[in-house]
């Protein structure tokens, strides 16, 4: 052999090999695409869906139709399962096209180069682009089998109208899944990617149906099949079944969480969530109702079951496509008198009785402080916990706060789950601190337990796109509070909605108490810029705030009782047609009628429930003052 020969082989067969080692140096290409993350409700249902403006879900090949893998190689790629990523002769004879008409006018690229395409580069034609193709498309051809490139170019190919993928294109164009196509409608979507601009049914209805029957002119059909198939005019339905969250804010909330769980949104993920489909729709329902369409004060809700700490509805404003600030999760706004029961949570372990006396009048405190009952209603005598609770007394409150010591209540609310930065300062009685909604209504979830803490929970379980699960939520609850002091605490929440618990200013829910068809727990809180209502059933705490988001103070009267009647409505409903549920109490706890004014043991009076031993033992007597407070009587005159 001539040296000339050996020279060509040897650099020949160098070539080749540097080749080889080109395309295998670095491992497979990675092919990953981004991919919707669906998520789905506690029934099971899809919820929402989040994608970075490409709607794909993936499927497997199984998952497909025949007659879309039929319709997809007859007119894209007749000699797929043969050649090696590239079709020299469809090369040949494209290049031939361009050469004569000077220009890029004719393509040959194999279902492979477009993967590679729809991956990693650009749909403009030039020869560089396709040069690049060709080089990806051995690379893929390289490590992944026939199979695999099928899936992954069914997966990625573009079908218009933002559906990426068989699956997407097949829910948005029939409603349905790709599985289930037929073959007339595997050849009308086989016929988009050509040019989706073109040949969508929804772009030119003919142009659609030219290319579907050419399609399935080239599809290996039985005669009575084809017959059959070019006698079926696909019904287009053009939309995406749910394609808007019925639930956005929870949604958020739920997305929070997940990055929080260290997972990439973007990612094909299956999110498994908390939300009770039929509580969001009250919710939202709620909200319309209770405020009229042309107010401008905005609102929160949250419900949490208080046996799972379960998130089952959040509506976070009024009109997610107005503004998606998210006021349940975001917004730190001050609770006002939603503090109190916790208060007197802490109050009940350091001594205190439901009978516990303090004198509501008008009190100025280290010589600074002067706060108001609302509309300046004191009763001008001792009043017990449970009255001063049902009417929201005021001075009562702080009166406690000082004997305790305010920092005593902020470590309170550490042990509740609040993690905002609460000043231990007098006022802190009176909710002067900044909280969020979903902080607030955990806290009264864990009331609601019977003093069991868990973290709100939005996310129960995570799959990838195969089902394998990455994450599955594992129950973390603690008893934090003792559940004696907490069923006391309970009991005197329900005063609220007692109208005949006081004679000297009315109980914050008795203009709620003719709407509401079974026992509640609950506590209205205000300020000068926000309203809530907080309230729960042994099954489930709902917590509502209403104000402006700019802070401005709310003086219309139709504005300050919106919280309240958006609770009632959201409450009432998810409540209805269930068997009113009663508040249960520890056997070691006695019930006792009570006189509320006086404090005293009343056949007849109000039934309160006391730690075996702190029961009243006098009899009913008449208002005796000033009242002492036995358990402590060394304090200064304005403590009594």
């Amino acid at each position: 052999m001539k040296k000339w020969m050996i020279a060509i082989l040897v650099s020949v067969t160098g070539a080749v090999l540097a080749l080889f080692y080109s395309m295998h140096a670095g491992g497979p290409p990675d092919m990953t695409v981004p991919r919707s993350t669906l998520f789905y409700a506690a029934d099971g249902t899809k919820a929402a869906e989040t994608h970075t403006g490409e709607k794909r879900y993936w499927v497997s090949l199984d998952d497909i139709s025949p007659y879309v893998i039929d319709a997809v190689i007859s007119i894209e790629d007749k000699n797929f399962y043969n050649h090696f990523g590239l079709d020299p002769k469809r090369i040949a004879g494209a290049a031939l096209a361009d050469i004569k008409a000077m220009a890029k006018v004719q393509g040959a690229s194999t279902i492979t180069q477009q993967y590679a395409r729809n991956v990693f580069l650009s749909h403009e034609k030039t020869w560089g682009r396709k040069i690049q193709e060709a080089w990806q498309a051995l690379r893929i051809e390289a490590f992944y089998s026939k199979e695999e490139i099928l899936e992954g170019y069914l997966n990625t190919v573009y079908f218009g109208h933002g559906a990426y993928g068989i699956e997407a294109a097949s829910q948005f164009y029939f409603g349905k899944s790709a599985d289930t196509l037929t073959a007339s409608e595997a050849a009308l979507l086989a016929g988009i990617p050509k040019g989706p601009s073109i040949y969508s049914p929804l772009a030119s209805r003919e142009k659609s149906e030219n290319r579907r029957r050419l399609i399935l002119s080239e599809m290996n059909l039985p005669e009575h099949e084809y017959k059959q198939a070019i006698a079926e005019i696909p019904n287009i339905t053009g939309a995406f079944a749910n394609s808007e969250s019925e639930a956005p804010y929870f949604i958020d909330a739920a997305r929070s969480e997940l990055e929080s769980l260290g997972f990439r949104e973007q990612s094909g993920l299956k999110v498994y969530t908390t939300l009770n489909p039929l509580h969001q729709k009250a919710a939202d329902e709620a909200v319309a109702n209770g405020i009229s369409a042309g107010a401008a004060i905005q609102s929160a809700l949250i419900s949490i079951n208080p046996g799972t700490h379960y998130v089952t509805a959040l509506s976070g404003g009024r009109d997610y496509k107005k503004s998606p600030f998210n006021r349940a999760v975001q917004a730190y706004r001050q609770p006002g008198s939603l503090m109190k029961p916790f208060l007197y949570y802490e109050a009940l372990d350091k001594g205190f009785t439901p009978v516990t006396k303090r004198k509501s009048e008008p009190t100025t405190f280290n010589a600074t402080y002067s706060p108001k009952n609302f509309n300046s209603q004191y009763a001008e005598r001792g009043v017990t916990m449970a009255e001063a609770l049902a009417v929201s007394d005021n001075i009562y409150a702080v009166k406690t706060n000082l004997l305790l010591g305010p920092g005593t209540l902020a470590d309170t609310m550490k042990r509740f789950g609040v993690t905002s930065e609460l000043k231990a300062v007098p006022s802190l009685a009176l909710g002067t601190s900044g909280m969020t909604v979903l902080e607030t209504a955990n806290a009264y979830a864990t009331i609601a337990s019977g003093g069991v803490y868990g973290k709100p929970v939005f996310i129960t379980k995570v799959e990838n796109m195969d089902g394998e699960v990455l994450y599955k939520y594992k129950k973390q609850h603690e008893r934090r509070f003792d559940e004696k002091k907490i069923a006391v605490l309970t009991r005197l929440m329900t005063g609220m909605f007692d109208e005949t618990i006081s004679d000297y200013a009315a109980p914050t829910g008795a203009a709620m108490a003719s709407s509401l068809t079974r026992p509640y727990a609950g506590k209205s809180g205000s300020t000068p810029y926000d309203y809530w209502m907080a309230g729960f059933t042994p099954s489930l705490t709902a917590v509502v705030w209403t104000g402006y988001d700019d802070g401005s103070e709310i003086t219309k009267t139709e504005d300050r009782s919106r919280a309240k009647a958006v609770w009632s409505q959201y409450m009432e409903k998810v409540h209805k047609g269930r068997q009113p549920e009663s508040f249960t109490w520890p056997r070691s706890l006695v019930e006792v009628e009570v006189d509320i004014k006086t404090g005293t043991a009343c056949s007849g009076g109000h039934k309160l429930l006391f730690e075996r031993g702190t029961e009243p033992k006098e009899e009913c007597r008449q208002e005796n003052e000033p009242a002492e407070d036995i358990l402590f009587p060394e304090l200064p005159a304005w403590f009594r």
